[in-house]
């Protein structure tokens, strides 16, 4: 990262601020950061953000529900901010502002999903980057990872998790130990300056604490999951201790968002902004200053600037959080707005935004049932003073910190994302639908308080249903259609149901309705192809895709695969290549897509007799075994491809290999017969089609029989 590269970032965004428009001029033609202090004064920088961490489940924030000893332990050494918030209640948009110091207005990441950081934006990690910091950052989920923009400035971000085919319903995350395992061996080999920015993904939903945790805190897993993070935290605060690094490193410790746990009728987190959402803990620990608890109002906005106050750094003009060193010294801090969305179900799903702020203890949520709450008297938020007070005053300030706040860039965050499938956000639970369209005006209908109880209603049904009600889980959601026509989880739901009951026709059927009633709905859509797949209907579903467009599908290459097997499985392999390419052109590191792109140039070789198209089957098959050595089918392809080419000996090895992986695949047990035979190794093709018979005969029709048993006659006919 370049000093003229930053030049260039601070002078495009600085020219929003009227404020600081003198600033932007000065900045724009000669900007140039000032030294930090001597070598030896150069801080460390530690950044440790726990994922969907409430305050009050820390021992150290008055917790009763467990021990945090680990934790507890920062707030020994530094400064405790009992009222911190986050910006945002989902994951990508928390740390967007925390390291890059600005709000979602500002900065234009709203949801996890379809928004990048853009790189015109100046990160803490680039800013630090060209003052000779060493960074790192070590990442324990999948909706931090680098394609959304927050690697920018880390010489190592470490995202690496196991790759998962993109149809499979699993999360992409990893253990905090894994986390801290990878991060303490990045550090052990640093010199300093350092900046270390470790994520935890735990203690985020699905609460699965590893034993002992599970066991200890199995009526409250939640609980267990945070048990979990302060333990695995322990290693790396004795390795600090160990080394002195508590001496000359700033420790910033957070968590992104907070979760709800059923209150306010959110059983999570990222649909509303109460304060079981939004209040997070914050504690700061840097040298020289005394341990101490801060009770004013701040936000993640404050991280950035701090960090460069605290290493004597000139703070970025385009900042817009404050200092908070004052605070730290035992000074107040100005009071402030502190601005707050919950736009998840905005993007998500059409729902009514949801903005607001905090100033002066007052707590306003603009919303077509707004909501405004005494903080002081009532920090839980149980008693609305909306309707007792005049609501115009908040609203023109919202107004007025919207457009203070906002820059002509923010729009282009929102962007189609590449070589990703959305299944691994989808799997996270972060993925709902999309709508083509929004609306401008909403009504109290459209409001989150009134959506969110048929949602949580929705999935629900899926629960009792597998706790045995299976009439309850029915009667839930075909309620539900009944009232929200236009509520798409509750078809998608209603056919999951439908599939667990092996009745494919009714499922197909439900998602017609559901496709109708919310047409521009991507995932009732999706769903209605993968059912119809599963059913055969292949036909169908090239009908279904004619004259569609929906904005995920520029990057969801699962939905061209679809797309590809209706092809396929109907011979027109000309049109399945193409839709297989398109889906590589979307993720390029799939080995499942590489695979059946060389099946469907394999059928097509065969069709027309085209050695190149065999040998770029070949081609892409091997770059699927590549990409996975245990993909067996991979090397299913690359037996028969090998065997036209007359290369029987690597044919030979590929079907052998395909075996070992799974010795159920019928196809490569026979080809391998073939292709001894081709060779004109009889006994093993005798013996290898023998198995074969023994194997699969019975499920064979007349035709194949027949052609079976000549094959086995004709090897025993021409063995000497």
């Amino acid at each position: 990262m370049s000093r003229e590269k930053d030049k260039k970032k601070l002078a495009i965004f600085t020219t929003t601020i009227l404020t600081h428009l003198l600033i932007f001029l000065f900045v724009s033609a000669c900007y140039v950061y000032p030294s930090p202090g001597t070598e030896k004064e150069k801080l460390n920088v530690l950044l440790i953000t726990i994922d969907t961490l409430r305050a009050d489940w820390l021992s150290c924030y008055g917790s009763e529900h467990l021990d945090t000893p680990n934790i507890d332990s920062l707030s020994e050494r530094g400064v405790l901010f009992s009222r911190a918030f986050a910006n945002t209640s989902t994951t990508l948009p928390s740390h967007a502002n925390i390291l890059l110091g600005t709000t979602p207005p500002y900065h234009g990441v709203h949801d996890n999903i379809n928004f990048v950081v853009r790189e015109g934006y100046l990160t803490l990690a680039e800013y630090l980057k060209d003052h000779d910091y060493s960074n790192g950052a070590f990442i324990g989920a999948y909706p931090l990872h680098a394609k959304f923009g927050l690697n920018q400035g880390f010489d190592t971000y470490d995202d690496e998790m196991d790759r998962l085919p993109f149809q499979d319903f699993m999360s992409e995350e990893r253990k905090g130990e894994v986390v801290i395992d990878r991060a303490l061996s990045w550090l052990k080999k640093r010199n300093s300056p350092w900046f270390l920015w470790i994520h935890c993904w735990d203690p985020h939903d699905p609460y699965k604490p590893p034993e002992p945790f599970l066991t200890k805190y199995k009526e409250h897993p939640y609980t267990g999951e945070v048990a979990y993070v302060d333990f695995v935290l322990g290693r790396l605060f004795a390795y600090l201790e160990e080394n002195n690094l508590f001496e000359n490193t700033l420790v910033i410790f957070t968590g992104d968002h907070g979760e709800s746990l059923g209150q306010h009728g959110e059983k999570t987190h990222g649909f509303l902004a109460y304060n079981t959402t939004i209040w997070i803990p914050l504690i700061i620990i840097s040298p020289g200053h005394e341990k101490r608890r801060v009770e004013h109002y701040v936000s993640h906005l404050d991280i950035f600037p701090t960090v460069c106050d605290i290493l004597n750094l000139e703070k970025p003009p385009f900042l817009q959080g404050i200092s908070l060193v004052p605070a730290l010294k035992g000074k107040n801090v100005p009071q402030r707005s502190i601005y707050f969305e919950s736009l998840h179900p905005y993007y998500s799903k059409g729902w009514a935004p949801l903005r607001g702020f905090v100033f002066n203890k007052e707590k306003y949520t603009s919303s077509p049932i707004p909501e405004l709450y005494d903080l002081g008297a009532d920090f839980d938020e149980k008693n609305n003073l909306a309707a007792k007070r005049k609501l115009d005053r908040f609203e023109k300030r919202l107004e007025k910190i919207m457009s203070d706040y906002i820059s002509p860039e923010s729009e282009r965050a929102e962007e189609r994302l590449d070589k990703e499938s959305l299944e691994k956000l989808r799997s996270l639970g972060y993925v709902s639908s999309a709508p083509d369209i929004r609306k401008e005006n909403f009504t109290q209908d459209d409001d989150v308080k009134m959506r969110l109880p048929y949602y949580n209603q929705a999935m629900d049904a899926l629960k009792r249903y597998d706790e045995g009600n299976r009439k309850q889980g029915f009667e839930t959601l075909k309620k539900i259609i009944t009232e929200r026509k236009d509520l798409a989880v509750a078809y998608i739901n209603l056919a999951d149901l439908y599939k667990k009951e092996e009745n494919l026709s009714d499922a197909v059927e439900v998602l017609k309705i559901g496709h109708k009633n919310v047409p521009s709905n991507y995932f009732v859509f999706f769903s209605l192809l993968s059912y119809l797949q599963e059913a055969g209907r292949y036909k169908n579903i090239i009908q279904a895709f004619h004259g569609k467009s929906y904005l995920q599908m520029e990057y969801d290459p699962a939905i061209w695969n679809l797309l590809g097997n209706a092809y396929y499985k109907t011979r027109n392999f000309e049109k399945a290549v193409d839709q297989y390419e398109m889906a590589l052109s979307i993720d390029a590191e799939s080995q499942l897509l590489f695979a059946n792109l060389g099946e469907a140039q394999f059928s097509l070789a065969v069709k027309k007799k085209d050695k190149t198209m065999l040998k770029k089957a070949l081609r892409n098959f091997q770059t699927a075994v590549k990409l996975d050595p245990d993909y067996a089918f991979s090397y299913v392809g690359s037996g028969k491809a090998f065997r036209l080419l007359g290369r029987y000996d690597y044919a030979i090895v590929s079907f052998r290999k395909a075996l070992d992986l799974n010795d159920k695949l019928e196809e490569a047990l026979y080809v391998l017969g073939l292709t001894y035979l081709d060779k004109g190794d009889k006994d093993k093709a005798l013996s290898t089609l023998t198995l074969y018979k023994q194997k699969y005969y019975d499920s064979l029709h007349d035709d194949q029989k027949q052609i079976l048993d000549d094959l086995i006659r004709r090897c025993k006919q021409e063995m000497p």
